[in-house]
């Protein structure tokens, strides 16, 4: 065992007195020890509830014969950090997540881990950390919030209070409805509602095979989510008894089937950026072209919100991954999981208990999946569109570019009502580097949403959108800004044309002019110029690289 390097031996009296200290018995000193990696923290409704999911990782392991120890990583809020510098620091948090956990596992020698996790980059964090360091672990996502209500109707946070921010200035709902929305949108612990990232990367945790069957959808603090999380403290020590680690589930093959998920349910964009950023600690090569290839042939079997009606409990109740998985068997690859069954053998076992919240491929919502990858002279490296959330009239669409260098300063036009229908509002600086920190523009679409403007109206942006985006909204146009690409030479009034089907993305400027501008152009100065984030800009790689650190 790992942990035998910390207390077997003659030189590793210190050690173990140490370890006595922390209250170990000499019995328990012979057992596999467990690293708990928790994420709990109250700041964060997905996190809010994981003190009692932690008790239950602990009953499972001791329950299995080990003796767990409590770690932790911080975490942050990207709804509470959005649209103000907070933002900056959520995407570079992945990676620092990873780095802590490599280091605390390592040092600590540990034999195995359970990770437990919910929200947006705390989970690819985890799974990237897993597949570094490389002990026998599981995942235990900690569940999506149940829908709130409010005028006799189902509600979520994306919809009905960051859209509700733009329905508010168009004035379609009065200030009472506003209160009585941002009250009742969230009702208590849990990752949104919808498909956004948080809930995308549970979905995909469980399809690549890292945690129990069902577990991405069952439900923040329910009983089912107890019990899967006592059964993951359990089963993590059957792993290490048979030497399974996460790079023997974590296969090229395993990805793809995560992808294909992505792509059949709707999933975040960010995913683009999370899946290669994995199968990179994995060993595993992956580019973007995986999410196109791979779309043109997974049709979207669910409608889900922010691009549907349903929500993640729906899904939970038709019959959750393994459901969705039976749904794409044709197409899904049998590998291994965590579960000591194969994703064949958990088909085998599931039910579709909704045939509309799941439908069969041939009576898909949608012929292609839900995540497109468009390339032109505007992103040579490519950039994303969630074409799910993309109406029928926006799938083509030419407009003129309103320029923006910054997130704050196209939120303050969107909010003073200077954005028109037929503008593409070009959002750059935002970047890996640039930003620095690729942040999310969920205020600047859900405003533009909110005042009905998502079917004239396009955004494109070398930062990144939140999984609750809808709308015509491309982003991680690489070469980003701050790289000198082409993003940085767009000026006010020139010509964008966007076609999905085609997966083209166009400036209509004459190569000579854009060869002039880029000698004319000179990078500006960082935004940020002390901390974290100054080594972060200056490690950070292309978003078409999964904007991973060097």
């Amino acid at each position: 065992m790992n942990s035998d390097r910390i207390k077997k031996g003659v030189t590793r009296a210190p050690h173990r007195s140490l370890l006595y200290a922390t209250g170990v018995t000499k019995k328990a000193m012979s057992r596999p020890f467990i690293a708990l990696v928790s994420s709990f923290t109250d700041f964060i409704p997905g996190h809010a509830g994981m003190r009692d999911l932690e008790r239950y990782v602990e009953k499972g392991v001791h329950s299995g014969g080990g003796q767990m120890f409590y770690t932790s990583v911080p975490g942050v809020c990207d709804g509470i950090a959005m649209g103000h510098v907070g933002m900056h620091y959520s995407l570079p948090t992945r990676d620092l997540i990873a780095d802590i956990i490599e280091c605390v596992l390592t040092a600590q020698a540990f034999d195995g881990a359970v990770f437990l996790t919910n929200c947006d980059k705390i989970t690819p964090g985890m799974l990237m950390a897993a597949a570094r360091v490389n002990v026998p672990s599981i995942v235990v996502t900690a569940g999506p919030m149940i829908a709130g209500h409010f005028e006799k109707q189902r509600r979520d946070l994306v919809h009905d209070a960051f859209e509700a921010v733009g329905r508010r200035l168009s004035g379609e709902i009065s200030a009472k409805q506003l209160e009585g929305l941002e009250m009742c949108a969230c009702p208590g612990s849990g990752s949104c509602q919808g498909l956004f990232t948080a809930n995308t990367m549970a979905c995909l945790t469980e399809a690549m095979g890292m945690s129990l069957a069902g577990c991405a959808t069952g439900l923040a603090v329910s009983a089912n989510k107890r019990r899967i999380a006592m059964d993951s403290g359990e089963r993590v020590l059957e792993l290490v008894a048979q030497g399974i680690t996460p790079r023997k589930i974590m296969t090229k093959k395993a990805f793809e089937n995560a992808v294909m998920v992505d792509l059949a349910l709707g999933g975040s964009t960010n995913t683009v950026l999370h899946l290669p950023a994995i199968a990179r600690e994995a060993g595993v090569p992956m580019d973007l072209e995986i999410f196109d290839r791979l779309g043109r042939k997974t049709p979207q079997i669910t409608s889900i919100r922010p691009s549907g009606d349903y929500f993640m409990e729906d899904l939970e109740y038709a019959g959750g991954l393994p459901a969705v998985l039976k749904a794409m068997k044709t197409l899904v690859n049998d590998v291994p999981t965590v579960t000591g069954k194969t994703t064949g053998q958990i088909i085998a076992e599931a039910h579709i208990a909704d045939s509309d919240v799941i439908r069969s491929l041939d009576k898909a919502y949608k012929p292609q999946g839900g995540i497109a990858i468009l390339k032109g002279n505007l992103a040579p490296k490519g950039c994303v569109v969630k074409q799910s959330a993309v109406s029928e009239k926006m799938m083509k669409f030419k407009g003129k570019a309103r320029v923006f260098d910054s997130e704050e300063k196209a939120m303050q036009a969107v909010m003073a009502g200077k954005i028109k229908a037929g503008d593409v509002v070009v959002i750059r600086y935002e970047g890996p580097k640039g930003g620095p920190g690729m942040r999310e523009m969920l205020s600047a679409t859900s405003a533009i949403t909110g005042m009905g403007l998502s079917d004239s109206v396009s955004l494109i942006t070398d930062g990144r959108f939140s999984g609750g985006t809808r709308g015509p909204c491309v982003g991680h146009i690489s070469p980003e800004a701050m790289e000198g690409g082409p993003i940085a030479l767009v000026k006010e009034g020139d010509v964008i044309e966007i076609n999905i089907p085609s997966r083209k993305i166009t400036l209509h400027v004459k190569a000579g002019e854009l060869r002039a501008r880029a000698k004319k152009w000179r990078q500006p100065e960082p935004k940020i110029t002390k901390g974290y984030l100054v080594r972060y800009a200056r490690n950070v790689t292309s978003a078409a690289d999964g904007a991973v650190l060097k």
